[in-house]
């Protein structure tokens, strides 16, 4: 069984942020495999399914980013599972707007929830991290997470939530590389080839 959670802040007034992505990709994932009804459990809300044959739960964090990790702990203490069972989506600064990377343990890169996830946890459990781009400026990190995505922004992010929720069952598969790719052609599909030369019929050569 995996526990897929997905980070942001609850209520309205953040629905929209970049920082709300990981609720996002979960809840495109909940519609897609159409999943049971989400309940309050674990200071989150919680939802139970089966995607690709198998079992997984999906946990929506209501504690507020910074403490992501206690809603975590408390779901994986109850079900037993450990931290390769773990797979928790979020907005990654340090990668560009519309990329997504799929990551196995390491370090928090400054992500308050998961550096919340880390403390109660430690790191070993996969990350999807999609990119929301950086402001350029780390004195405008807060406001640009916690602004809604543009009008422009948004073409990308409803294809990128789109092929997560439909390849969902690589990911629960443990083919992350899969996933990756597929997500990938999604946003960018390969350009048909040009065709080439039309060889003559014969009535038309010499």
């Amino acid at each position: 069984m995996l526990l897929l959670v997905g980070l942001g802040n609850p209520g309205p007034s953040y629905r929209d942020n970049r920082h709300n992505v990981g609720f996002m990709a979960v809840d495109a994932i909940h519609g897609r495999w159409r999943l049971g009804p989400f309940r309050s459990k674990f200071h989150g809300d919680l939802a139970e399914g089966v995607i690709g044959g198998e079992k997984v739960l999906i946990l929506k964090p209501l504690t507020y980013m910074n403490e992501s990790g206690r809603a975590v702990q408390a779901a994986m203490a109850f079900y037993k599972l450990k931290p390769a069972d773990l797979v928790v989506f979020h907005d990654e600064l340090d990668l560009a707007a519309g990329k997504l990377r799929v990551k196995r343990g390491g370090g928090h890169a400054g992500h308050n929830g998961l550096r919340d996830i880390q403390a109660h946890i430690g790191p070993d459990f996969r990350r999807i991290r999609i990119g929301v781009g950086h402001p350029g400026d780390k004195d405008q990190v807060i406001g640009h997470v916690l602004k809604d995505f543009s009008k422009e922004e948004l073409q990308w992010r409803d294809r990128l939530l789109e092929a997560v929720a439909d390849n969902a069952d690589l990911l629960v598969a443990g083919d992350d590389a899969g996933f990756q790719n597929r997500v990938a052609l999604a946003l960018k599909p390969p350009r048909e080839k040009s065709p080439g030369p039309t060889a003559p019929r014969p009535d038309e050569a010499g």
